[in-house]
């Protein structure tokens, strides 16, 4: 990819991104003043919200798919999130398990039913962090691997040579394998969402969306604010 190209999709990303923000705390907002009167709402008022919000966060997955299709490095290291915020990452994101432990901050009447069907389906997603864990390690390894190193090596000969043809599919394959692993990350991270929202309540779910929106916001603060007074 060009420096040009790249820049570009970049600039175009990040001017989605502020604008997917400033959404993203005024749906705060909405559900933190639901919260407080969510007496006041039919059900439907509050299922019409959860699939706002929940196709607000799909939004933001469908742009990032489409730089790591740019360029996966971006997504694994992005310059829109803070070293803070980086911090919390899983494979380009938050860990899809995260969203058990804030049900369980948020959430304090769930029948027994509900009980055991969110620990069935976090079984199911610990299972499969697992899975693409172990893929992306391959990964890892597989930039190590002797054919791979060996490419490498002898560089300066496939140049005189006048072929690039064994690095860059290389590089290409790994490439590929890297923005899979993404992309499954990804639907891992919206199938559990949807899941769980399955097994609420809607005056669960808007505590669980309330709770989730308030603690990615509150992160992002902390860790631009972390980054302007280290470069004080």
């Amino acid at each position: 990819m060009s420096t040009k190209s790249h820049n570009s999709d970049l600039t175009d990303f990040n001017t989605f991104f502020q604008g997917w923000l400033r959404r993203q705390e005024n749906f705060r907002e909405q559900l933190q003043s639901t919260l407080a009167t969510f007496h006041r709402f039919s059900d439907q008022h509050l299922r019409d919200l959860i699939a706002r919000v929940l196709a607000h966060y799909q939004q933001y997955y469908e742009h990032k798919s489409r730089i790591a299709n740019h360029d996966v490095s971006l997504v694994f290291s992005p310059p829109w999130f803070s070293c803070f915020e980086q911090s919390f990452f899983w494979i380009a994101g938050f860990k899809p398990g995260l969203a058990f432990r804030i049900v369980g901050r948020s959430v304090q009447d769930m029948s027994r039913d509900q009980v055991e069907r969110m620990g069935r389906i976090r079984a199911e997603t610990v299972e499969e962090e697992r899975r693409l864990e172990t893929e992306l390690a391959n990964i890892h390894e597989s930039v190590a691997a002797p054919a791979i190193v060996e490419i490498t090596r002898r560089g300066d000969r496939t140049m005189l040579d006048g072929t690039y043809a064994d690095m860059d599919a290389a590089v290409e394959g790994l490439r590929r394998e890297l923005e899979a692993v993404v992309a499954s990350a990804d639907m891992l991270r919206t199938r559990t969402a949807e899941r769980v929202v399955e097994v609420l309540t809607p005056v669960q779910n808007v505590r669980f969306l309330a709770e989730a929106t308030e603690l990615q916001l509150r992160i992002r603060n902390w860790g631009w604010q972390d980054d302007r007074e280290s470069r004080r």
